[in-house]
């Protein structure tokens, strides 16, 4: 009877083995993962669909002539640096980072479309209209996207400390390492406020500023003398 070699009797033993290998969870690790990757994935996709919009957005509030243009750079501003961020889902800091840029977009765009309220025409714009449904869509998907990926990473993360599960996640899955969780923003746990006094003149020192309509030009400062 002829001798089995060594590379054969190696993969003999692999093929017996796969089924135990299998069963008692290392393929586990790697599969859920894998899962919640592909949730990270979803959840920078609408933050990416939100920064797409804002451009068309502010350029519609901006021809409504607002008188609020520090909303509007606010919210150019949250923007640029919510896309230029670095993030990585298990490396905390710049996680930290990327959730905390996002959460300044979400405010500034609250506080905008907070604004535009007290302008008629934006609120009969249809493309304003279109802009605004589409963003309101878009935070409802981005809620839904971190409510799935944190589930993901709560299952990965148990994984990788619970029996029996650690013992892959000590030895052969060792580089795995566990993922950042969404939580509220400190923005999130209180509505923004917004100063209408700006376009109120009788609210201002004085109160004798004649009134200016939301939308038109304001009047031109008075001449001083020297």
């Amino acid at each position: 009877m002829a001798a089995i070699s060594p590379r054969m009797a190696a993969m003999a033993a692999v093929i017996v083995m796969a089924p135990a290998v299998g069963a008692c969870g290392y393929n586990t690790i790697p599969t859920e993962k894998v899962n919640a990757e592909a949730k990270w994935a979803d959840v920078q996709s609408q933050y990416q669909r939100r920064a797409d919009l804002i451009p068309n957005l502010v350029s519609t509030v901006q021809g409504a002539a607002i008188q609020e243009r520090t909303t509007l750079t606010n919210v150019i501003e949250a923007r640029a640096k919510a896309t230029s961020v670095t993030v990585n889902a298990d490396d905390p800091a710049s996680f930290e980072r990327y959730q905390a840029a996002q959460g300044e977009l979400t405010g500034a765009l609250s506080r905008l479309m907070m604004t535009v309220e007290a302008y008629p025409q934006l609120q009969s714009n249809q493309n304003f209209i279109a802009l605004q449904s589409q963003l309101e869509g878009t935070e409802n998907r981005i809620a839904v996207a971190r409510r799935d990926y944190n589930e993901a990473v709560r299952a990965y993360n148990t994984t990788l400390q619970t029996f029996p599960n650690i013992i892959w996640a000590k030895t052969l899955h060792s580089g795995s390492k566990p993922m950042q969780l969404f939580t509220a923003t400190a923005e999130a746990q209180n509505a923004p406020s917004v100063n209408f006094d700006s376009l109120n003149p009788a609210a201002q020192p004085g109160g004798s500023a004649p009134a200016v309509t939301p939308g038109a030009a304001p009047a031109a400062a008075p001449a001083t003398g020297n």
